[in-house]
């Protein structure tokens, strides 16, 4: 191990121990890819558990330029397939279906065979700028963040239609369905390009009556990306623009566990092997964190 590694994991572990100590989750450093990737967007299981798929947006986040592709990684950190799946343009947020992987990809959702590695369908969203996180709910249909546009839009039995557009959504970019809700990560009121004049926090949307509320109080968290639940009632939830890694409780109360860098974007949470896992946009690797409380 480096100095520089060392010194690494000694202050993570410090800060970790000084949030612990507060009542919050103790994470510690587990394992960091070594090689890079192309602007890693979201991480996410394999249906066997097994393994992980990661997508690489690959150039410009909303253009259609056909670089974007699909890698595998083991769950210690190594990479098995650079280019599981190729062809895709920006690909972003994903979730998987039985055998099939669902996938953003600016103004479509694309649907993958696990077992192929082909594409077996394209749902198209015309109006759509920026499709961003995907999440699904026990019934298998599909939810999809509309970015920019206020929009969320669902697959529901091969039909993907605009499901909701609301401004009270603020943005929503991460997605997470919980019970009968889905729990959304705002990214706040936009300015100038990807700039807030105030900053997202969590809302969620009652499936059934569509309202949509905010968790908590409204207090600001941040540009809030991934969200994912913690197994105690709380949310592990990260935050793009500030390379934050926070931990949100219903209340809105949100902690600061980890101190990234900017681009840490939509990650996941493997609750038996108790790890959080983080894609690193704009440093092109992926980080795992152990919870170990």
């Amino acid at each position: 191990m480096t100095l520089t590694l060392r010194l690494f994991v000694a202050l993570a572990i410090s800060l970790s121990s000084s949030i612990a100590s507060a009542g919050q989750p103790l994470l510690v450093p587990a394992w960091q890819t070594t090689t890079n990737f192309d602007q890693p967007e979201s991480v996410v299981l394999s249906n066997d558990g097994q393994y992980l798929f990661v997508s690489n947006v690959n150039g410009d986040p909303s253009q259609a330029d056909g670089n974007g592709y699909i890698s595998t990684l083991s769950l210690s950190g190594e990479i098995m397939e650079q280019q599981w799946l190729t062809g895709l343009d920006a690909p972003k947020g994903m979730t998987v279906v039985g055998d099939t992987l669902y996938v953003a990809d600016i103004n479509q959702l694309i649907a993958i065979d696990i077992k192929t590695k082909k594409i077996s369908q394209r749902y198209s969203a015309p109006k759509a700028k920026f499709l961003n996180d995907v999440a699904a709910d026990d019934a298998g249909n599909v939810y999809v963040s509309g970015f920019l546009t206020n929009s969320i839009y669902r697959l529901n039995k091969q039909s993907f239609t605009l499901w909701i557009q609301d401004e009270k959504l603020e943005v929503p970019n991460g997605l997470l369905v919980e019970n009968n809700q889905l729990i959304v990560g705002s990214w706040g009121v936009m300015t100038d390009g990807f700039a807030t004049t105030t900053a997202g926090h969590l809302k969620t949307i009652d499936i059934s009556s569509k309202q949509i509320s905010s968790l908590g109080d409204k207090t600001p968290a941040g540009n809030l990306d991934g969200v994912e639940i913690d197994g105690t009632g709380n949310y592990y939830v990260s935050d793009w623009m500030n390379g934050k890694l926070l931990h949100i409780q219903p209340s809105g109360i949100s902690t600061t566990l980890l101190q990234l860098e900017q681009g840490s974007a939509d990650h996941t949470v493997l609750a038996k092997q108790k790890l959080v896992i983080i894609p690193m946009m704009l440093s092109g690797n992926v980080v795992a964190y152990q919870i170990k409380q």
